[in-house]
């Protein structure tokens, strides 16, 4: 009798075993939770912020030169950029400063910024020279028509241009093109910074 009663004892706890495990299996299954025995990859880190360059990145442009802010693209909208451009000892050459700004705006963004998102679309050939004739005296005349350029192109130029202190006193860009038009007043506010699609201009008599 004491041999049946181990027995009895002994499934009854065997039995009681098993039924634990299965109801852990279960409430694990109906949580979402799959076992494993190897470490889970989580998948790759989260990528950068879009439009947002780290103090590493800004850093290495630390070069001999005159620190500048140039505006590209990103995420359709114009965000500004540091730049250290080599015109030194000629602060007062209104020519070659623009000069300096113009080939900053054609080169292509660099690894880090193109991975942040930025891009540009100022033309590769796009020249610039200074004021001829009856020119207003600040005004600068590009290779192109500035109205048959591509419009976000036109707004990085205005917008990089107005924001230098040795280019404008006023923010108000004057540029030509290369025809006998009369050069016009163009204009960077914060509508172009965020729809660069248009540029707002000042007719040719406003432009002194």
């Amino acid at each position: 009798m004491r041999r049946s009663n181990r027995r009895t004892h002994r499934a009854r706890r065997t039995t009681g075993a098993l039924a634990g495990a299965v109801v852990c299996a279960v409430l694990a299954a109906g949580c979402g939770i799959r076992t494993t025995s190897v470490p889970v990859d989580a998948g790759p880190a989260p990528s950068r912020v879009p439009c947002a360059m780290s103090a590493e990145d800004v850093g290495t442009e630390a070069i001999r030169g005159i620190p500048v802010q140039i505006y590209l693209l990103c995420a359709s909208q114009l965000v500004t950029v540091d730049r250290t451009v080599q015109v030194e000892g000629v602060k007062s050459n209104r020519i070659r400063i623009a000069q300096a700004l113009l080939d900053e705006l054609q080169q292509e963004p660099a690894a880090d910024e193109r991975q942040a998102g930025f891009s540009t679309d100022v033309p590769a050939t796009l020249q610039i020279n200074g004021a001829r004739g009856s020119d207003p005296a600040d005004a600068l005349r590009l290779s192109e028509q500035p109205e048959d350029l591509p419009s976000q192109a036109l707004a990085q130029i205005v917008c990089t241009f107005a924001e230098s202190e040795s280019l404008t006193s006023d923010g108000t860009v004057v540029l030509g093109g290369p025809g006998n038009y009369p050069p016009r007043g163009y204009l960077c506010t914060s509508e172009t910074k965020d729809r660069p699609e248009s540029v707002p201009t000042l007719g040719a008599d406003q432009v002194s």
